[in-house]
């Protein structure tokens, strides 16, 4: 199972974080230790001072392909959900600086918590998602709003990845992301279901 990512997937997020709006996707991944499910609790590391949530609509692959045409993607995926990238933003920065890789940032154990799943169908087109910190509202965010929607990101990412059944793509985060601190609650939303709870332990 792989997890993919895509960042600055969302234009006022790129701007919030004074990063250029990319001509193509920017793609990184997540191995399968970054998984958080079941409402399980995430405990804040040791090693980061500035550890941000993202959320971030998540889709499921159900068919094994690749160099997929758009027109064919909406075949290859069958769920959608809520997640989160979580994200040590000082040690992404620092390692921005050096023009090194972000997986210590990006990719360490339970960084990528997964909501309960949903059927998509035809009906499932702008979809709306949100976060809730300590249940207040802190991001907002629809389909709709993605730069490259779901169907043009399986073309882009189909060209260099095997797309396999099980496979996550997490499609990017709206505006709105920020810091946690140990005894903070998230709450993910689907529409207007809750899909996960996480604590920062």
């Amino acid at each position: 199972m792989k997890i993919f990512c895509i960042g600055r997937n969302y234009s006022e997020h790129a701007k919030e974080l004074n990063n250029e709006v990319p001509e193509n996707p920017v793609v990184f991944m997540k191995p399968a230790t970054a998984l958080l499910k079941d409402n399980q609790p995430f405990f804040y590391p040791e090693w980061t001072k500035d550890l941000h949530y993202e959320t971030e609509l998540v889709y499921r692959i159900c068919k094994q392909g690749k160099y997929i045409k758009e027109k064919f993607a909406p075949k290859y995926y069958d769920k959608v959900s809520v997640g989160i990238d979580f994200t040590a933003r000082d040690l992404q920065s620092y390692q921005k600086t050096k023009g090194l890789p972000w997986e210590i940032a990006k990719a360490f154990d339970n960084s990528a918590v997964i909501g309960t799943f949903s059927d998509f169908t035809e009906k499932s087109e702008g979809i709306n998602f949100s976060l809730k910190k300590n249940q207040e509202q802190v991001q907002i965010g629809n389909s709709n709003q993605m730069m490259y929607p779901i169907n043009k990101l399986i073309e882009y990412v189909s060209q260099f990845f095997t797309l396999q059944v099980g496979d996550l793509i997490y499609t990017g985060t709206p505006a709105g992301v920020g810091p946690v601190k140990i005894g903070d609650k998230l709450e993910g939303f689907l529409e207007n279901e809750r899909v996960f709870v996480c604590t920062i332990s």
